[in-house]
């Protein structure tokens, strides 16, 4: 479901069909985030760009722990759900709905609860960050370049949910297939869609 038309799966050509086949080789099928970015697929290609840059320097722990916390500051549903579930490796379900929470979490360390309530506030408010937020941040290890990269991975969250919310795109209802209380508390924003998930049919020679 979307405010605005969509190219349905099917009836997909040229640049938008590379996209959804793009994106049905990731997920399995073609999420209605991918949809959402049918009107300008070169959007999307440079958002995966820009994404895949964001990520560089850090480790996976890192960037999922950031893009969680700007995610559900965001009441982004769809991502809150997919990055809660990308730090699996790391953390129980129940640690990170504590997360979630603003809880603390045996193995998380100070350094990153600081990271993550930074992150948190670029997404609320940037403007209201002050020199001491990024001091504290400083204070606790990271580097002038790491305090830049925690802002722009927030900040980037940011305009990927935001476009997103704008146009009513819903959360995939792949979702439902998480651990019901987890859902649960990590819909923050839009309900999962009840709609099955599309999957493009094959060319036909």
């Amino acid at each position: 479901m979307s405010y605005i038309n969509t190219t349905p799966v099917n009836e997909a050509t040229g640049d938008v069909r590379e996209m959804y086949e793009r994106q049905q080789e990731a997920w399995g099928y073609v999420p209605n985030y991918a949809k959402s970015f049918c009107h300008r697929p070169a959007v999307m290609e440079r958002w995966g760009k820009l994404l895949a840059e964001l990520k560089r320097p850090m480790d996976k722990r890192m960037f999922e722990l950031i893009t969680f916390a700007a995610a559900h500051e965001l009441r982004h549903t769809s991502c809150s759900l997919a990055h809660g579930n990308a730090l699996t490796p790391f953390f129980s379900r129940e640690e990170i709905v504590a997360l979630a929470e603003q809880n603390p979490v045996d193995g998380v360390s100070d350094a990153e609860l600081e990271m993550m309530r930074f992150s948190r506030k670029v997404a609320r408010d940037a403007s209201s960050i002050v020199e001491a937020d990024v001091l504290r941040l400083m204070e606790h290890g990271y580097s002038d370049a790491e305090v830049f990269d925690i802002a722009a991975v927030s900040a980037g969250r940011a305009f990927f949910t935001k476009v997103l919310d704008a146009v009513g795109s819903m959360p995939d209802a792949g979702f439902l297939s998480l651990d019901e209380s987890f859902r649960t508390n990590l819909t923050v924003g839009r309900p999962v869609s009840s709609d099955p998930d599309e999957v493009m049919s094959p060319l036909s020679d």
